[in-house]
């Protein structure tokens, strides 16, 4: 695993603007979303994270959940097209876009799925670890960045839903308390 530098965008900074691919062979840009959405949340996720599978129900249930109030999640893979880390075998873009859609049909993905390739966006939200949410106000601001929840072993456990809570306050005009948590999950390998 490589380490390298990240940006890390602080709460209350405008979030990265992107203009990335997604599965749906479209190019998706932030400001774009931003201007007809009110909120968006871009979670880092890759196909092979054991905590990404043990969050993509919730994932799907939060989009569910406030879609209809002009939110949108968007999942942000930023994972080596050049070199896939379970096998080792070379990938080119095809091949893992054609990953990328196998897992969003898995998985039934109900919001958009984009590769960062060059892991510049990744590392400019200053994520570490997938998944790690990063909540967008509709003026571009970075409310929220952490944990999706504090169970993530246990779906349906008690306990803090930070992300969930971060979206009610921000739809509600509230402060969003915490407004950043720990990120937990897996290392994010850089590419060398």
């Amino acid at each position: 695993m490589n380490i390298l530098e990240t940006i890390d965008t602080p709460i209350g900074s405008y979030a990265p603007d992107f203009e990335l691919p997604g599965i749906d062979d479209c190019v998706h840009h932030l400001s774009r979303y931003l201007e007809n959405l009110s909120s968006v949340c871009v979670i880092s996720i890759c196909n092979h994270c054991d905590y990404v599978d043990l969050y993509i129900s919730r994932l799907k249930t939060i989009q569910s959940e406030f879609s209809p109030r002009g939110f949108t999640l968007i999942g942000l893979n930023c994972g080596d097209g050049n070199n896939d880390v379970r096998s080792g075998e070379e990938l080119d873009t095809v091949s893992n876009f054609e990953r990328m859609k196998a897992f969003a049909r898995h998985h039934e993905l109900n919001f958009p799925y984009l590769w960062d390739s060059t892991q510049d966006v990744t590392r400019s939200f200053g994520a570490i670890s997938t998944p790690t949410a990063f909540l967008i106000d509709s003026d571009g601001i970075l409310r929220y960045k952490g944990q999706i929840d504090d169970h993530p072993q246990e779906p349906l456990a008690s306990g803090v839903d930070y992300l969930r809570n971060a979206i009610a306050c921000l739809f509600a005009g509230q402060a969003i308390q915490p407004a950043e948590t720990q990120q937990m999950g897996t290392p994010l390998v850089w590419r060398k």
